[in-house]
């Protein structure tokens, strides 16, 4: 079992099994491991009439196991059903096949590279830097990424000891800060940039100086949050308030005398990798591609 170098297939005894990486974690085909572990001509069939006979097995896919834009055969995209790796043992172990026995050995060898993740994150570090590297970012940018990572982290952290609810709470302080860097929020930005899909992660198309200007939001808030013993939501929303606005100042500025716009609508979807490092390269001078208004 290989992985192609884009990491979306993996090969199971001959057979594609497409992949996809969503919510932080690997996605799978169901459709695809039910094919590879059954020589069934009709996988979706097989999967809808395993899910009727286990009533168990219907309701945990059904709660559980989302729809997640994947490409098809024909080069298609198309909402596939998926899941994480729990979600594929559950459904594997409804499945007799010798076939399954050598998939549940490769699904653990993942999982104890996960276990060994939490144990030592600076694993997790260099596979994030690899996958990133594959698709072709400049280790320059995979830098800022991964710095920014580390930052939001401990923004996280921050308002978690705080008192900030998750979820929720977080997303609307997060654009808070969006909002007084950019003056979009994430929702909005993500507009800007053309990025329609769900699983499109913002922080992936943005550029060197998006990336430095966000980190410069988010680790000034966490300063002042500190500095002011903020409590809650309403006091971390003074704090977001405030961080954001020093990120926005330092962008107005920066801007005004350079005569160029930081947030550029380029973004990194579909693209080859010889135009992402072009693109990278560029970036890193300063300019952009594609984008001749000022946002």
């Amino acid at each position: 079992m290989t992985d192609d170098k884009n990491n979306k297939v993996i090969i199971f005894q001959n057979k594609g099994i497409r992949r996809t990486w969503f919510k932080e974690d690997w996605y799978y085909s169901l459709i695809d491991i039910v094919g590879a572990l059954t020589d069934s001509s009709n996988p979706t069939d097989y999967l809808k009439k395993m899910r009727k006979r286990d009533a168990e097995l219907g309701s945990y896919i059904g709660t559980n196991c989302p729809h997640v834009e994947m490409l098809t055969h024909t080069n298609k995209k198309r909402n596939i059903l998926a899941g994480n790796i729990k979600d594929v043992f559950r459904l594997i172990q409804t499945i007799s096949s010798p076939k399954a026995e050598p998939f549940k050995r490769w699904l653990a060898k993942v999982g104890y590279e996960r276990l060994e993740e939490i144990e030592n994150p600076e694993l997790a570090t260099k596979r994030m830097r690899e996958i990133y590297k594959q698709k072709g970012y400049s280790d320059e940018w995979i830098e800022k990424r991964a710095r920014g990572i580390a930052v939001r982290d401990e923004l996280t952290e921050e308002w978690k000891k705080r008192g900030v609810k998750e979820h929720l709470e977080y997303a609307i302080l997060t654009a808070e800060i969006s909002k007084a860097t950019f003056g979009m929020t994430p929702s909005e930005y993500k507009n800007f940039k053309a990025l329609d899909k769900p699983k499109d992660n913002l922080r992936d198309h943005m550029t060197d100086l998006e990336l430095i200007f966000t980190m410069l939001g988010e680790a000034s808030t966490t300063e002042i949050a500190k500095k002011k013993d903020a409590k809650g939501y309403p006091e971390n929303k003074k704090a977001v308030n405030e961080g954001g606005t020093i990120a926005g100042n330092a962008r107005k500025e920066l801007e005004e005398k350079s005569g160029t716009k930081v947030s550029t609508k380029t973004n990194y979807n579909e693209l080859p990798e010889a135009q992402i490092r072009k693109k990278q390269i560029q970036f890193n001078q300063g300019t952009s591609i594609n984008d001749t208004s000022e946002g």
